[in-house]
């Protein structure tokens, strides 16, 4: 695949322009493109490129999925996959209308344009892909690292069956577009003479009118139905992986595909445990008596609990590895390991006959441990 160029180099704006900034950037750059106005070689290739960038910055989602993945986000299969992580895949270049942004942004002085991609044929006239849902979901600590299976309730756009998502009966070729869906106007402005490809206002660029609208979807084509969906959760997802589901969203328009279920995770953190990648950490307090004359300390472990040998002399923030007690993470195979911490808990409340036991043992440890030794021999 060719290398693109990076879309905010392609505006000439920084990572972080605001969204004026952006739309400021891509104003110029249109002007100064436009194949009505500049003839030299490649003005026209440069003039689609500016604006696949602005499409992309300019849709709050699609940039905010550019910024972590990039044009990956963006190939087809992307970086999910059925089932798989990353971001919103299925996005292509010639799916921009460009008459689209630049009449919002023009008024409509720039319109259709020859031989642009996709963006001078009607999306009504083809098959368009269904609507994607973006879901945020809640999971536990325990959800997260086993896996689990939810149920989604959704209201998702079904083709209407009454009039097979045509939205009426009885069609006939529109006459004020010629079957086309779209009607071709010109218009002066200060750069000169412009043509304009607009929607036709009869038909709604559909090219056809009926003489009958459907009741059932109110002419729209498709209703909204509520749907049960078992979603598969995949053993140690974390907080901002996303899952793809492909195919399940709301349905596509002149045979179109249906839209993907994007599911992004949200995971509640555990009171004792923490997580880094497929590793666990556990914090394990010990007191003064079974780090100075070490022990068998049973703590838990994602698997249950277990047995671990504190050997004698055992200090404050020691890392402790078992190996194989972390988790697996879905792009892996293997299980992390598990890291105990030790923490030395100082008592704060002796009573008398408590306080003058370990202080003798406190002059005992001054005047055998040679670290003390070494200490006080410069005071």
């Amino acid at each position: 695949m060719m290398n693109k160029k990076d879309y905010y180099e392609v505006l000439g704006v920084s990572k972080t322009a605001t969204e004026d900034e952006i739309k400021r950037a891509f104003r110029k750059l249109a002007k100064q493109y436009h194949p009505d106005i500049n003839k030299e070689p490649g003005a026209e290739e440069k003039f689609k490129e500016i604006g696949e960038a602005y499409s992309v910055l300019s849709d709050p989602e699609k940039r905010r999925q550019y910024d972590q993945f990039g044009h990956a986000a963006f190939e087809q299969g992307g970086q999910g996959g059925q089932g798989g992580f990353g971001g919103f895949s299925g996005f292509n270049a010639d799916d921009i209308d460009l008459s689209s942004i630049f009449g919002d942004l023009f008024g409509g002085a720039f319109g259709g344009f020859s031989g642009f991609g996709r963006g001078n044929q009607t999306k009504r006239n083809r098959p368009v892909k269904g609507k994607d849902t973006l879901i945020h979901m809640n999971l536990t600590f325990e959800e997260a690292v086993f896996g689990c299976s939810k149920t989604l309730k959704l209201d998702l756009d079904e083709t209407c069956e009454k009039c097979d998502g045509k939205g009426g009966f009885d069609e006939s070729t529109c006459t004020t577009c010629n079957g086309q869906g779209r009607v071709i106007t010109q218009q002066q402005t200060m750069f000169g003479v412009f043509q304009t490809e607009n929607t036709c206002p009869d038909c709604d660029g559909t090219g056809k009118i009926f003489k009958t609208k459907c009741s059932a979807c109110k002419g729209k084509g498709d209703i909204v139905k509520n749907k049960e969906i078992v979603v598969k959760i995949p053993e140690g997802v974390d907080t901002g992986n996303k899952i793809r589901i492909s195919g399940k969203g709301s349905a596509g328009y002149n045979g179109g595909p249906n839209g993907d279920i994007y599911i992004e995770f949200k995971v509640k953190e555990h009171p004792l445990f923490q997580r880094d990648d497929n590793n666990i950490y556990l914090e394990v307090p010990l007191t003064i008596t079974e780090a100075t004359l070490g022990c068998k300390k049973e703590i838990p472990t994602l698997y249950g609990n277990v047995i671990l040998d504190i050997k004698e002399g055992t200090q404050s923030g020691e890392k402790l590895k078992l190996k194989g007690k972390g988790l697996k993470t879905p792009d892996s195979y293997k299980k992390g390991d598990m890291y105990v911490i030790t923490k030395v808990i100082t008592p704060t409340k002796l009573d008398r006959n408590q306080k003058r036991l370990l202080k003798e043992l406190s002059e005992t440890i001054l005047n055998s441990n040679s670290a003390f030794k070494n200490f006080n021999q410069y005071l």
